[in-house]
């Protein structure tokens, strides 16, 4: 069938809105109208080239929608229900039967490749294959192939419009806060970089009842938001010497976090979350660039512990009606993250979420 998608030709390039032919379902795929799709750092690192993806390609992984079509050997929907994506998994080695899919072993062949499992293409253009596999889903388009292992149903009248954005990010700082590092009250949480992942820290260590929440950045706006969904202290960065923050977070929580997430990326930032934990903290990270330098003593004396998390921690089909739970019950109101963008608009969204403009930017197809 003729689709509308967002399509990279080459490294660093603008995409562009392109009608390509999308394949017919087959037995285990399900075709979707994508009415949501979350923007996310992630697939400008794709469009950068800092992901192992081969253009042309069609990114988007935060995508929601109708189904219109299921193959035969579908069972968990049908026409009419509405789901939401999530990140594809193998879900044939160890991680992934034991439920934890965002430690999947083959996860660069099966998030990058952007081809089914055997190879072949979803999409073309003028009969030349376009990567239509993108986190197994390619959302940034009208129309997705996905399976039943990367969807989560939710009801028919699920404000899609900013639902798109709880599939990655949000997730990923959520399921720090919830599986990775549970909070619990009497802890106290410090977060690095209020974006949409540190911010989804934020609401979530605020519904677990956390004593202290620390939200440290260097955006006020940011920071501003951060108090309104939890936050009980904020720490502007500006000018300022990590080691005086690191200092800050363990005077305002009275000895140090429990918890410490860093979302920023920075080894120097990662260090300094690090060296704001009290005895016995734990300190998480969703992604890392360069060299990370660290004393052993840092975590040897008081027993800290640092660790990775990859996508929250947490199994998306398990972990998502939580979280949709804590939000009808008035929990974790991540709609106050997104602005939605047209399609159409879609450069622009990416844009203004690297600017950090917006926290969540999502694209409406309506």
């Amino acid at each position: 069938m003729k689709i509308q998608a967002a399509v990279l030709w080459e490294p660093g390039a603008r995409l562009s809105i392109e009608e390509v032919d999308l394949d017919e379902p087959r037995e285990d795929e399900i075709l979707v109208a994508v009415e949501a799709v979350g923007v996310c750092h992630t697939d400008d690192k794709a469009r950068q080239a800092k992901l192992p993806i081969v253009p042309p390609v069609i990114l988007g992984h935060e995508g929601s929608g109708v189904v219109e079509r299921a193959g035969a050997a579908v069972t968990r929907v049908k026409p009419g229900d509405r789901v939401l994506f999530t990140p594809d998994y193998c879900g044939r080695c160890r991680p992934c039967l034991l439920g934890r899919t965002p430690y999947c072993e083959d996860v660069i062949a099966v998030t990058f490749t952007g081809t089914r499992r055997d190879g072949s293409p979803r999409a073309y253009r003028d009969g030349k294959p376009v990567r239509a596999s993108f986190f197994g889903q390619s959302s940034f388009a009208t129309h997705s192939l996905v399976t039943e292992r990367n969807i989560v149903p939710v009801p028919r009248d699920a404000p899609l419009r900013y639902m798109a954005g709880l599939t990655c990010g949000v997730q990923t700082g959520a399921g720090a806060m919830l599986s990775a590092m549970p909070v619990a009250p009497g802890r106290s949480v410090s977060v690095f970089g209020t974006g949409a992942v540190g911010l989804a820290a934020v609401m979530a260590a605020a519904a677990s009842g956390a004593d202290e929440i620390v939200a440290v950045d260097r955006v006020a706006h940011r920071l501003r938001l951060a108090a309104e969904l939890g936050a009980t202290h904020v720490i502007d960065t500006t000018g300022r010497d990590l080691a005086d923050v690191s200092a800050e977070v363990v005077t305002v929580t009275g000895g140090g976090a429990d918890v410490a997430l860093d979302t920023t990326t920075s080894p120097a930032v990662i260090r300094a979350a690090v060296l704001s934990l009290a005895t016995l903290g734990t300190c998480g990270f969703v992604s890392g660039a360069g060299d990370l330098v660290l004393p052993p003593t840092a975590l040897q004396l008081g027993g800290r512990s640092l660790r990775g998390i990859m996508g929250g921690d947490i199994n998306p089909t398990v972990f998502l009606p939580r979280l949709l739970d804590l939000h009808a019950r008035g929990r974790f109101p991540f709609g106050k993250l997104v602005r939605n963008y047209p399609f159409a608009q879609v450069n622009t969204a990416i844009a203004d979420s690297l600017s950090g403009e917006v926290i969540k930017p999502v694209l409406t197809f309506a």
